[in-house]
Order: C-alpha cells, then sequence, then structure tokens
C-alpha cells in the first residue's frame, strides 16, 4: 500500500489520520441515506408502480456495487484526500485529474447551498412565519464549525447524523413489515397493492428507465468513502472493511423500503408523489400504523439529513481543493491547515461558495443559482464514470508492470467486467437523463440545454488544462506506482 502525505507529521500543510472504520462505514451509508429514500421513494413508486421501481433500483445498486469495489481497491491502496482525482492523474491523464477534481469540487459546494435551501423548507414546518435567511446562516455556521474543529469532530458527528437515519430506517422496516403481517394493524394489508390496476409495473419501460435514472442521484454520496479514507486509520484494513458492509446496507434498506411502501400504500396514491414531508412514503405508513406524530418525527429526521448532507459535502469539497492544490492544480495557499490538521483555507473559501450560491437562490429570481444547479446536475455522475475508467486503468497497469496482485491490500472481483459494467451502465444514465426531451415528434432544445451543459462544460475544463499543459495519456507501464504523493 502506498501512503500519501497525509500522515500527522510535523509538517504545516499535512492532515491527520483520524478516522475509524466505524466513521467510514457511516459516512459512506450516511452520504447515500438522504432524501431519495425518505422522499423520493414515493414519487418513483407512484410513477413506475413497485415492480419498476425495485428493478430501476436494483439496477443501479449493482453498478453502484461494482463502483464501490472499484474504488475500494484505489482507496485501500493509496488512501488519499484527492481520491479519484489523484487516481486519474497517475493512471490515466493529469488533465482528466483536473477535470474530475474540479468537477467535483463544484458538485459538492453547489450542494451545500441546496441543503441550506431545504433546511429552511423543512424549519417553516416548524416555524412558519421565520426568517430563511436566519436558519440558512444558523446552520452553515454549526457545518462551518464541526468541519473546523478537527476530522475527528467531523466523523462523530456524521456518524450520529447517519445513526438517527440507520435507526429511523429500521424502526420503519419493522413497523412496515408488521403490519404487512397484520400483527401491528387490524387489517392484514398482504401483497394485493402490489398487483392492484397494472401493477407491478406502471407505466411501461419508459417509466421504469425515468426511475432508472433518478436513483442514481440517491446513491450519489457512497463515493465519500474514498474521500475520507486520506485521513482514516489504518486504510488499508478499514476501507475493505467499511466498503464490504456499506454497499450491502444502503441497498437492503432502499429494496426493503421501497418494497413496504408499495405494499402498504397503492401506488396509485397521488401522495406518494408529493415532495413535502406532511405526506412522505414514511409519515404515511407511520400514520396508518397509528403514528399520529409521525410528521413531525420525520421532519427532525429529513432535517438531520439535509443537515448530515450538508456536513459531508463541505468536507468533502475542502479535501478535494486542498488535494488539488497539494498537486498544483489549484492555488497554493489552500494546502495551510490549521494545528488540528483541518485545511482551514480550503474550508472557508468552500463555505463562502456555498455560502454565495445560497444567496442567489433567494435574492432575484434565482436564475443564477438555478444555472449553478443545472451544471452540477450531471457531476456526480461524472465522478462515478472517472471511479470506473481509474480502476480499469489502474489493475491493467499494475498488472502490466509485472506486480502480483495478491500484493493488493483489496482486491475488487469481477475485473474487468465491474468497472466496465459501471460505466456503461453509468454512461447510460447520463446520456438518457432527459430522454423526453426527443418525445412527442420534437426535440426540446432549450430543455436538453438545460439537462446537460454539465457535459460540454466538464470537457472544456479536460480539455483545456489538456491544451495548455500539452498533457498525456500516460502509457500503462509509465503508471507511478511507488513516488509518495506530493
Amino acid at each position: 500500500m502506498i501512503m500519501d502525505d497525509n500522515q500527522p507529521e510535523n509538517n504545516s500543510n499535512e492532515l491527520k489520520r483520524g478516522l475509524k472504520s466505524r466513521h467510514l462505514t457511516m459516512i459512506s451509508l450516511g452520504g447515500a441515506l438522504g432524501t431519495g429514500i425518505f422522499l423520493a421513494s414515493g414519487g418513483s413508486i407512484h410513477s413506475a408502480g413497485p415492480g419498476g421501481a425495485l428493478a430501476a433500483y436494483l439496477i443501479i445498486g449493482i453498478m453502484v456495487f461494482f463502483l464501490m469495489t472499484s474504488l475500494g481497491e484505489l482507496a485501500a491502496y493509496m488512501p488519499t484526500s484527492g481520491s479519484f482525482s489523484t487516481y486519474a492523474t497517475r493512471y490515466v491523464d493529469p488533465a482528466f485529474g483536473f477535470a474530475l477534481g474540479w468537477n467535483y469540487w463544484f458538485n459538492w459546494a453547489i450542494t451545500i447551498a441546496a441543503e441550506l435551501s431545504a433546511a429552511t423548507l423543512v424549519m417553516k414546518f416548524w416555524f412558519p412565519h421565520s426568517s430563511s435567511l436566519f436558519w440558512s446562516a444558523l446552520f452553515l455556521v454549526i457545518i462551518f464549525l464541526l468541519n473546523f474543529l478537527s476530522v475527528k469532530s467531523y466523523g462523530e458527528s456524521e456518524y450520529w447524523f447517519a445513526f438517527i437515519k440507520v435507526a429511523t430506517v429500521i424502526i420503519f422496516l419493522i413497523v412496515g413489515i408488521l403490519m404487512i403481517l397484520g400483527i401491528f394493524h387490524s387489517n392484514t394489508v398482504g401483497f394485493k397493492n402490489f398487483t392492484i390496476g397494472d401493477a407491478p409495473f406502471h407505466g411501461g419501460i419508459l417509466a421504469t428507465f425515468g426511475i432508472f435514472l433518478a436513483a442514481g442521484f440517491s446513491f450519489q454520496g457512497t463515493e465519500l468513502l474514498g474521500v475520507s479514507a486520506g485521513e482514516s486509520d489504518d486504510p488499508e484494513k478499514t476501507v475493505p472493511r467499511a466498503m464490504k458492509s456499506v454497499f450491502w446496507r444502503i441497498l437492503l434498506f432502499y429494496v426493503l423500503a421501497i418494497l413496504v411502501i408499495s405494499l402498504i400504500i397503492p401506488y396509485t396514491n397521488k401522495s406518494l408523489a408529493s415532495e413535502s414531508v406532511m405526506v412522505s412514503p414514511f409519515t404515511l405508513v407511520f400514520k396508518k400504523a397509528g403514528l399520529a406524530f409521525a410528521a413531525s418525527v420525520m421532519n427532525a429526521v429529513i432535517l438531520t439529513a439535509v443537515l448530515s448532507s450538508g456536513n459531508s459535502g463541505l468536507y468533502a469539497s475542502t479535501r478535494m481543493l486542498y488535494a488539488l492544490a497539494k498537486e498544483g492544480k489549484a492555488p497554493r495557499f489552500l494546502t495551510k491547515v490549521n494545528k488540528r490538521g483541518v485545511p482551514i483555507w480550503a474550508l472557508i473559501i468552500t463555505a463562502l461558495i456555498g455560502a454565495f450560491a445560497f444567496l442567489a437562490s433567494i435574492f432575484g429570481d434565482g436564475i443564477v443559482y438555478t444555472w449553478l444547479l443545472n451544471i452540477s446536475g450531471l457531476s456526480g455522475f461524472i465522478a462515478w464514470l472517472g471511479i470506473a475508467v481509474c480502476h480499469y486503468r489502474f489493475r491493467r497497469a499494475y498488472v502490466a508492470q509485472g506486480r502480483d496482485l495478491n500484493d493488493l491490500p483489496y482486491r475488487a472481483k469481477w475485473f474487468p467486467f465491474g468497472p466496465i459494467f459501471a460505466f456503461i451502465v453509468c454512461m447510460i444514465v447520463v446520456i438518457g437523463q432527459n430522454y423526453s426531451a426527443f418525445l412527442g415528434g420534437h426535440i426540446d432544445w432549450n430543455g436538453l440545454f438545460v439537462s446537460y451543459i454539465g457535459i460540454p462544460i466538464f470537457l472544456i475544463v479536460w480539455l483545456g488544462y489538456k491544451f495548455i499543459k500539452k498533457t498525456k495519456v500516460i502509457p500503462l507501464k509509465q503508471c507511478d506506482f511507488d513516488r509518495k504523493i506530493d
């Protein structure tokens, strides 16, 4: 295993390893358990029926499994906060690494603003006449301080944020299964709702494909494991352990939650399509079980999910910006860390960008913020594509240089099928984002532009850096496995 420069040395620009295995597991788990499961799952069932929603999430889940194993192999061998940006620089092309790094930073920086907006809406549930600016400022200060104190404070806070979400899902599943069996409800629910109307597959293949695209957003955040590996204790052991456990838990939670919701609430119920916490599918099920306080509890859980996402977003974007600076792809002052090992300037700049984006959403008509969201829309999928490419090149270069695969701390199974399958499925998701723009006998050019604007911007950054720096794709036998990251 290559140890990167993120070791706790007596150097003013070094990060500190303060994350344990339980932190890594919960960070990655918490990154994927958010509004996708608590709110969007209902809309998925309503649009494609229970069978369509289950099929879509299963296929995306398999893709994420291969992405996680790919990232696990890379992160266990070379734990670094630069993650796939650093891997791309070493095993593909420095220009590709530059574009991936800035793409990922931008994606999470804008996500911070989105989560601040969501948090204010959640608080309006309890305080309808309160100031949005007050709540957003308060939550930004909270997540800034959690990141400012130390990586351990971030890891511990994220652990408990994720714990609340996991506990909620487990309680929901237990209550739901008891209702289905007639133990927690006067009438046995059974399986009748699974085949009501034209279920289980409502709306045909196009409806399922639409959910297939949306499901990908629900799983985004699992790649946080790769970024946080750079500050973990004994990553050679903790990264594979966290990677193995987190995927199966996420898939199990999503699949079982969708199954329980679709059995208890028929897909024809229009409330499933709502994005309001008052009619969250979890709230609907809890209320059906006779738990009158369900809406307030779920609102608190969703607030936790929002804060968790903002907390993780600030951490991930800060570390990526720091890593880019260490590699000379961002201003050098961003490598400065405080005495607790936190990259302070990278944190401040990222928080300011998030705050600016949030202000752009509440002042004027929000046009700037809308465009920022549109640009970042596909950023997560672009990062996933990068992971697949990096792993494929890493393994081929490793073998081409005569190295023994048994020496890898963790080896992903099913190579090369895994990264190739993940790349193809992810590419289908990217290309098909707005397939509806081609339907109806004419092309919706405005819709296409809005949906895909992130792709040409990524290509401009990638090819622009390549042209300026004259970088080339690194030959397999010249990929660097030995040099310490500097």
